[in-house]
């Protein structure tokens, strides 16, 4: 293997070990809010290279370098002794499942906010509008601010691209203001010779934000990239596009390599700021993904819980305990299902 492969794996397996340490320490904090004891705390998965214990926790770093978890007393066992989980009102036990997903949004959100104070904020303004396009015909000018389309907000202009793409063809309803006035124009995008549908504008240069306006875009764009993993989820639903279209851990690193060698000959840091944009992408997406309500993911824990309030009793913990099994089955099958396309791509 070549210096730079593996130094991309090894680039790669830092950035999962920091979203996952993350999404543990959500569950690991709000669990000792809640008087709910953590019997492990853990990094990588298999065989324990180094530990200490304390505050009644075993703090691990483990010889697998990928995964880790936050291990609760009696967590999977419904035992009601004091400090266990099952223990804990129901409402902390969501506040506790929950806090993992959330922290990856957190994370997701200190990343943009790193990157920002360095580049500035894409707003949506026109900086080019393409003679003879759909945005021409329609008046759009250069400096004008997209603020809707259709019936979804604009924050920064990677919604209106994402928008687009997501709708293919379909005709827009604009919403942009100019000189500080709202007008709206209707716009139907033209296939180019590549067979994508565009409207013909280009964005205007990054600029630089105060630190509260830095903080909303920042939440803006944990928002896209949000929104954009729950459309590629319906697009995936409906078929619109293939399950062999999905990504894993081997195309994660491809994506990493790919990454890493373009913005080498930019230099150290446009290397950091490019591979802290996709740390942000698979945060956001790894917390929109385990809220999703199926076994073994976190929202499907937070479903028996849900259950558990309407129902005024918990799950019994051995059902529950079925279910989350055969959930973790079929998300394994799914992965070597990924894997096997990732290889193809890459290799073949």
């Amino acid at each position: 293997m070549k210096a730079g492969g593996k130094l991309s794996i090894i680039i790669a397996l830092l950035i999962f070990s920091l979203i996952v340490l993350f999404h543990e320490f959500g569950h690991f904090l709000l669990a000792k809010k809640n008087g709910i004891t953590v019997v492990e705390f853990s990094l990588g998965m298999g065989p324990r290279l180094l530990s200490f214990d304390k505050g009644g926790t075993k703090y691990s770093w483990k010889l697998l370098p990928f995964g880790g978890s936050c291990m609760m007393l009696g967590e999977d066992e419904g035992t009601m002794e004091p400090g266990a989980f099952a223990a804990a009102s129901v409402w902390a036990r969501i506040s506790v499942i929950a806090a993992g997903p959330v922290f990856n949004f957190i994370l997701a959100f200190i990343g943009a906010f790193i990157i920002i104070c360095f580049v500035g904020v894409d707003k949506p303004v026109i900086g080019t509008v393409n003679a003879g396009t759909p945005a021409a015909e329609a008046g759009l000018q250069a400096g004008d601010e997209i603020v809707k389309i259709n019936d979804k907000n604009i924050h920064i202009f990677k919604d209106i691209s994402t928008y687009n793409q997501f709708h293919q063809g379909q005709t827009m309803k604009i919403v942009y203001k100019r000189n500080g006035e709202k007008n709206t124009v209707s716009v139907t995008p033209e296939k180019n010779d590549s067979g994508y549908y565009l409207i013909g504008i280009t964005s205007s240069n990054y600029v630089k934000t105060n630190v509260f306006e830095t903080a909303a875009y920042s939440a803006y764009n944990v928002k896209y990239w949000i929104n954009l993993t729950i459309d590629s989820l319906k697009q995936l639903v409906t078929g619109r596009i293939g399950v062999d279209q999905l990504s894993g851990p081997v195309g994660i690193v491809s994506a990493v390599d790919t990454t890493y060698k373009e913005s080498k000959s930019g230099g150290a840091l446009l290397i950091f700021l490019n591979l802290l944009q996709m740390t942000i992408l698979l945060s956001a997406n790894l917390g929109v993904m385990n809220l999703l309500p199926l076994p073994a993911l976190d929202g499907g824990r937070l479903v028996f819980l849900i259950v558990e309030v309407i129902r005024g009793k918990r799950v019994p913990p051995e059902k529950e305990g079925y279910v989350h099994l055969a959930g973790m089955a079929l998300l394994l099958c799914l992965m070597v299902f990924v894997m096997y396309y990732d290889i193809r791509r890459i290799f073949f």
